[in-house]
């Protein structure tokens, strides 16, 4: 089983790019996900939004429809602080770049093992889900994350932290 602990985190506020999905789609041949990840490194999303935190990448899930089968928005971006703009040449490259924010919850945070990161990252929600089976904590939907530490970031040999907002 993966690390996990428990943390109470306030809001942080995100710009990047993003797509709704759901698990089901994600499952098959005709996910998203793969071409929105492909479309951050592509378009330098990272030098388009202007963050605040370029270290820190993260993967919010939200805007949850229902619950784990329903539909849901991905935005894959960075920190930004409350009062700043996206910059220009977002608008200006035709890139879509959508705003949202991360919840103030408390969160159980589940680290991954090392390993490459497509593989780590499916292999770590699979045990979340299996965990929020019969738990004591139960999930609130209210916003999701995963954190990618870029420091020193290898793809192929990654750990990934994941952000379940959750009610006692």
């Amino acid at each position: 089983m993966m690390t996990t602990k428990y943390v109470g985190q306030t809001e942080i506020r995100l710009a990047g790019i993003g797509a709704r999905t759901t698990n089901a789609a994600e499952a098959g041949p005709n996910g998203c996900l793969p071409e929105l990840w492909s479309r951050y490194y592509r378009e330098n999303i990272s030098a388009v939004v202007g963050e605040e935190n370029p270290k820190t990448l993260y993967a919010l899930y939200t805007d949850y429809e229902s619950d784990a089968s329903g539909a849901y928005t991905v935005i894959i971006g960075h920190e930004i602080r409350e009062t700043a703009k996206v910059r220009e040449s977002g608008s200006e490259s035709g890139i879509a770049i959508q705003q949202a924010v991360i919840p103030t919850s408390d969160y159980l945070v589940f680290q991954s093992r090392r390993g490459p990161v497509q593989n780590v990252v499916a292999e770590a929600w699979g045990q979340i889900w299996a965990y929020f089976q019969d738990s004591v904590e139960k999930r609130t939907f209210t916003g999701d994350y995963e954190v990618y530490d870029l420091q020193d970031f290898d793809p192929g040999n990654a750990v990934v932290l994941i952000y379940i907002a959750v009610k006692f």
